[in-house]
């Protein structure tokens, strides 16, 4: 039962659905990160399971699909992709401590819970789901690196805005920083010497 929430079938329709929220919302950044992230490190894993040609525990069984090679766990993997970087997307947005605790502690029970599930069924070794989880969190660590660059490009700043008491502050993008700022003409004098602004 807990093996089918790292099933390919059941990532499959939850990357369907947030694909189509992300399009909806136009969270570009995010829907770039998604795809590299769950789908990308899980073609990852497909060819380590060539090179390493690791063969399963056992030769048959009525409760698995015995397809394909033992290491490392695809199951365990995909649910470590899925389920992290669905946390990773929640807790910044969480301004709780208790509750970004809790939504990562989530997502590492769903993870655990698929991967021993796996064990149990007799479809992998303990090594491979370990090596799955460990795989898996280092292609989300890479991607979370490899996106900061373009996270930058959608992050707001705050600049000041001069000629009143107080300092107004506006949130432009960040594509403006760097922009020419407009020089104001400066008053020209009349023949008392009092200032006289330009028309």
């Amino acid at each position: 039962m807990f093996s089918e929430f790292g099933a390919s079938e059941s990532i499959g329709v939850i990357l369907f659905c947030l694909v189509l929220f992300f399009i909806f919302k136009r969270w570009w950044p995010a829907l770039v990160t998604l795809i590299v992230a769950v789908p990308g490190g899980m073609l990852l894993n497909e060819w380590i399971k060539v090179l390493v040609h690791r063969h399963r525990p056992f030769v048959d069984g009525s409760f698995v699909d015995w397809s394909g090679y033992s290491f490392a766990s695809g199951h365990t993997i995909g649910a470590t992709l899925l389920y992290g970087q669905l946390a990773l997307f929640i807790v910044p947005a969480i301004k709780s401590r208790r509750w970004r605790v809790l939504t990562l502690a989530t997502a590492g029970v769903f993870v655990l819970l698929v991967g021993f599930s796996r064990i149990a069924l007799g479809a992998h070794y303990l090594t491979d789901v370990l090596a799955a989880i460990f795989f898996g969190m280092i292609w989300l660590a890479l991607c979370v690196f490899a996106g900061r660059p373009m996270r930058r490009l959608r992050a707001p700043v705050p600049i000041a805005t001069g000629g009143a008491p107080e300092v107004a502050s506006l949130v432009v993008p960040i594509e403006a920083v760097g922009a020419p700022t407009p020089i104001a003409p400066r008053p020209s004098l009349s023949e008392g010497g009092r200032a006289v602004p330009r028309s």
